[in-house]
């Protein structure tokens, strides 16, 4: 138990100094354990488990991927993270076996108590007719005269490899049974729901160019906007769009590098509902407008058609039907985009010209 439990703590204390570490000179701001939590599809109290080497809680490893990635740690130090939580996990189930998986494990105080697995070498008495030769005349352990019974020789050790086998598929159906349920907490809430992480879905990349970018890049001229910059929502990346990207960048402590992927979207995007301003739901709105579903009024309101739209992306899209675009809403939306049916009308003139803001 204690080598579970140390490499359980070893992995808490790593994910600790990440944490604490993301607010160092170089690593930046450190975000608050409940932006964590929001960002991770958890609540604070299970993340601080997962902080903190003195609870039996390990952190499953798409949390401990995504806080790498998050909290930007060293890259050497992911795969000894992902070894910490395999040797826990391997631990863990070598505990439940011995114990005969009534002892409560750090996975399981992760992800909730299951119901006790049947004790595996609880075996019950063998009849009489299979256990050896029962002759009530024959000397027994209680004297001469008894009945009694002789057991075979070999009964035994069968018995006592069957027990074994017994409990380490015990083992196993409790590991897969735990795996599942950390896996659903983490879903955001609706059943069926998957979060950013889980999802089959990588954040755009967007640079500075001459072409074109449509909605992904009305959305982020939108957005950037939202944040008090003051850039046009034309569609094109030029460079005033690239230095309001870089002094976004400076401000949050990311990589100052004017291109919006994996790292400046997270902070870039705001969770949008009623009480949002007219640049960030404008900036929701393109992207709903685009996703094949029918037309999304770009009004800057944030009304209860866009809300209806919104539910029905999130629902066809298997995410929590929140009705609200929040981290996972936005990374789906801007990975569905898809091609413009037809140029838009700036394009159709004889002169184009970059399109007003909607």
């Amino acid at each position: 138990m204690e080598q579970a439990q140390s490499a359980s703590a070893q992995l808490a204390r790593l994910l600790r100094r990440w944490w604490e570490e993301a607010g160092s000179p170089t690593g930046g701001t450190r975000p608050t354990q409940q932006a964590l939590a929001t960002r991770l599809g958890v609540d604070q109290t299970t993340l601080s488990r997962y902080l903190n080497p003195k609870h039996l809680s390990t952190a499953p490893l798409r949390v401990v991927e995504t806080l790498h990635t998050q909290l930007r740690a060293p890259a050497a130090e992911l795969e000894e993270a992902r070894a910490l939580f395999r040797a826990a996990l391997r631990e863990n189930g070598r505990q439940r076996s011995a114990d005969g998986g009534h002892a409560p494990s750090a996975t399981a105080s992760a992800a909730g108590d299951d119901p006790p697995v049947p004790d595996a070498l609880d075996v019950p008495d063998v009849p009489d007719e299979l256990d050896g030769e029962h002759s009530p005349g024959r000397a027994g352990p209680h004297g001469p005269g008894a009945t009694g019974r002789q057991r075979s020789p070999w009964l035994r050790p069968v018995l006592v490899t069957a027990a074994m086998v017994l409990a380490f598929t015990a083992g196993v159906v409790v590991n897969e049974r735990l795996s599942a349920r950390d896996r659903e907490a983490t879903a955001g809430g609706a059943a069926g729901a998957v979060s950013a992480s889980e999802a089959p879905y990588q954040w755009p990349l967007l640079v500075m160019g001459e072409e074109d970018q449509f909605t992904r890049a009305r959305a982020l001229q939108h957005l950037l906007n939202a944040h008090g910059y003051k850039v046009r929502a034309d569609g094109f990346f030029r460079e005033d769009t690239r230095e309001a990207v870089m002094d976004f960048q400076q401000r949050h402590d990311l990589p100052v590098d004017g291109k919006v992927g994996a790292l400046t979207w997270p902070e870039l995007v705001k969770v949008i509902g009623h009480e949002s301003g007219t640049s960030e739901v404008r900036a929701a709105q393109e992207l709903l407008n685009n996703v094949g579903q029918g037309g999304t009024a770009v009004s800057g309101r944030f009304t209860a058609a866009t809300v209806q739209d919104l539910r029905f992306f999130q629902r066809t899209h298997r995410l929590a039907e929140t009705g609200r675009v929040d981290v996972d809403t936005w990374l789906a939306l801007l990975v569905e985009q898809r091609p413009p049916v037809r140029a838009p009308a700036y394009q159709r003139g004889a002169s184009p010209l970059p399109s007003a803001s909607v």
